[in-house]
């Protein structure tokens, strides 16, 4: 059977069950699946779950008012091909995947898919968040399945939800939640370490909120030249200091400071992350060195993404750690004040066909600032 016969029959099934002002006892809807789908999908079994209480089964619509449905299926590089259903081959008023939006989150529904007495769907998610009551007509909903919808998703493709942003790719309908989880155009999270911030955006956007909302210190350049100053270093538990964020070479990049515990020893850590995704963030490399006295410490590495959280690079210490006594060492003095100076520098990886991957320094002067710690 040809692919548009089969989207066709796809439709007409679709329309036969859950098409509003139609009515189709149970018995109706098994003949539906089993007689149309047995052949095409290899079903043995299909449920098409109705009122257990007594309710009369005729009485199963569903909210969606609207008198065509078709099976919009993206084909040959993203193009449409929309197959009408009926007789009048009227442009379809909703897509069959329409009918998998949640109608109080408006996300896709994936199972299980819950309904009330009267066919109304909602995502399992939701279900909690209404009381067990249908949002459409304040029914309880009681522990009903819709599984001839979640079969109609399985027959679907859908672009990407990020298809916006400029993602291309077309998955199965039970595949595309994975896809989406990781996909490369999702926007980024804000990478804040000193509140739980929920904003989200592309790199420009997060940039200005850093500078605008957290009023992060912005510098140009890829050297830089901190001093980090704390009254009183004992006092590690839930401190942290204020980002700074460099741009150089075109793109933008995170370093954090903080003290936290590392087991039962208080230790200073500072990383950088970079604002894009792990598979450019390995096209830089840094260095940072801290020292007094005739001692340092150095630490080079690549940039973690952004896509990391704060809190997953720190905890695989993948950066310059400094243990609190050493830092008092390095401080002078009485050791009674945290004075710790931070030196460092970015660079790019170029590619030379002789020797492979060799280092590319911006002309820049260091940067130079004194920062705080701050409380989280």
């Amino acid at each position: 059977m040809g692919k548009v016969e089969y989207d066709v029959i796809l439709n007409d099934a679709i329309i036969a069950i859950f098409k509003p002002g139609h009515v189709h006892r149970k018995w109706s809807c098994e003949m539906w699946w089993k007689g149309v789908f047995g052949e095409l999908m290899d079903l043995e079994s299909v449920e098409c779950v109705s009122s257990s209480d007594g309710m009369d089964e005729d009485e199963i619509h569903t909210n969606h008012h609207h008198s065509e449905f078709s099976s919009t299926k993206p084909r040959n590089g993203g193009t449409n091909n929309v197959n009408s259903v009926g007789p009048t081959a009227l442009a379809p008023a909703t897509s069959v995947h329409e009918l998998l939006e949640c109608p109080v989150c408006t996300n896709s529904m994936y199972p299980p898919i819950h309904q009330c007495h009267n066919g109304h769907t909602l995502c399992s998610t939701c279900k909690t968040r209404v009381h067990n009551r249908c949002p459409t007509c304040r029914q309880e909903l009681g522990d009903i399945r819709c599984l001839a919808l979640e079969k109609v998703a399985e027959s679907l493709e859908l672009p990407c939800k990020y298809f916006s942003l400029g993602c291309p790719e077309i998955f199965p309908y039970y595949s595309k939640l994975k896809h989406e989880t990781v996909c490369n155009y999702r926007p980024y999270t804000c990478p804040y370490a000193g509140s739980e911030c929920s904003v989200v955006g592309d790199i420009p956007f997060l940039v200005a909120h850093l500078r605008d909302d957290h009023k992060v210190d912005m510098h140009t350049g890829c050297t830089f030249n901190h001093r980090y100053v704390k009254s009183n270093p004992r006092e590690v538990e839930n401190a942290t200091w204020m980002l700074t964020v460099f741009h150089c070479f075109g793109q933008y990049f995170c370093l954090h400071f903080e003290a936290f515990q590392l087991g039962m020893a208080p230790v200073y850590m500072a990383f950088l992350r970079f604002m894009g995704d792990e598979n450019e963030a390995r096209n830089y490399s840094y260095s940072l060195e801290v020292g007094a006295n005739g001692r340092k410490l150095i630490w080079e590495g690549t940039p973690r993404s952004v896509r990391d959280s704060h809190r997953k690079v720190r905890d695989s210490h993948d950066g310059l750690i400094i243990q609190r006594n050493m830092a008092l060492f390095f401080s002078g003095g009485d050791r009674k004040e945290l004075k710790l100076r931070v030196t460092g520098r970015i660079w790019k990886e170029q590619q030379n066909s002789d020797a492979g991957l060799v280092p590319m320094a911006d002309l820049v002067a260091p940067v130079q600032g004194v920062s705080t710690l701050k409380k989280a």
